[in-house]
């Protein structure tokens, strides 16, 4: 059985790590175009996914349109037999229709929940104890597709969504690996999803991540780690963006207004919620790097007795 494997980032490497290793043939690797960054904005960045590729002789095609003819035409010369996905752009009909088997994709989420480009992050805002990973069959419209294995995996109280992905990288491997098996075999049957149990997952745009302290504490909580580590809650203190990376929680009522900050001894900084305080622990100041709240106190003074 001939694969191509589509992917992009970091999440996407054990899933096509775990192919190489069982020795199945990946005939081509699929991924995004190199970008630049770094100091100057001259440094070429490659995708984790091509990196693999290259370390493995694996050919791979890097297309910035994918319905050009030349990419349509360079992908029909492998003639695979399936297409796996993981964590890689919507496809077109004519690339997810080509190979005789179909095409597969690995979501990171129990569909119908969470369709979208962010479901391991809307599943720990939302406080979800469980998540896991779907394997499915394209078709034309976004994570809908026929169901062909589902793993759950449990959500911890303290997990935030880097630790949750971490896991799920790992367990959405085994998945890749067992849908060829089953596709291989013959012997498989689909799962229709349940439209009317959809939940939504979009993407996480920088507004959408501010901080909103009128809320329970549990939620302010949830929605801390469920933007932990990318990219990150944030509020503004004394006019300046901090991004919070990890916080605990604590009951409490008293008659501060919702926003109030306490800092004790340059220890911590408190901010009162609808019934309790967050108390921030590691944290991202604008222009600095991650730190911890004390490390942060030491060389800066809180003015503000509200957020901004």
């Amino acid at each position: 059985m001939k694969i191509i494997f589509m992917g992009t980032p970091e999440f996407a490497v054990p899933s096509l790590d775990i192919l190489i290793k069982n020795r199945y043939d990946v005939v081509a690797v699929v991924t995004s175009v190199d970008s630049f960054g770094g100091r100057g904005g001259k440094q070429q960045i490659e995708s984790a996914v091509k990196k693999y590729a290259v370390a493995h002789n694996i050919p791979v095609l890097q297309p910035a349109n994918l319905k050009s003819p030349e990419f349509i035409s360079s992908l029909k010369l492998f003639e695979a037999d399936i297409q796996i996905v993981v964590a890689f752009r919507m496809l077109p009909e004519i690339v997810w229709n080509m190979p005789p088997l179909g095409t597969f994709n690995l979501h990171g989420s129990l569909l119908p929940k969470y369709r979208g480009a962010a479901p391991i992050h809307h599943a720990v805002m939302n406080g979800e104890t469980e998540t896991g990973v779907t394997s499915f069959k394209l078709k034309q419209e976004i994570d809908t597709g026929d169901i062909l294995i589902q793993r759950a995996l449990s959500i911890n109280e303290t997990d935030t969504t880097g630790v949750v992905h971490d896991k799920l990288m790992i367990l959405g491997a085994e998945v890749v690996v067992d849908t060829i098996k089953m596709i291989s075999s013959g012997k498989y049957n689909f799962l229709k999803q349940r439209d009317a149990e959809a939940t939504k997952a979009p993407k996480l745009f920088h507004n959408i991540c501010e901080i909103n302290f009128k809320q329970e504490i549990q939620k302010v909580y949830n929605f801390i780690r469920g933007l932990s580590p990318h990219p990150a809650a944030w509020c503004r203190i004394d006019g300046r963006e901090m991004k919070v990376l990890w916080s605990t929680k604590e009951p409490k009522t008293d008659l501060h207004p919702v926003g109030h900050i306490i800092t004790e001894n340059k220890k911590l900084i408190k901010i009162k919620c609808q019934d309790g305080y967050i108390i921030f622990e590691k944290i991202k100041p604008e222009g600095n790097k991650v730190m911890s709240v004390s490390d942060f106190l030491n060389g800066h003074k809180i003015v503000s007795e509200m957020i901004n």
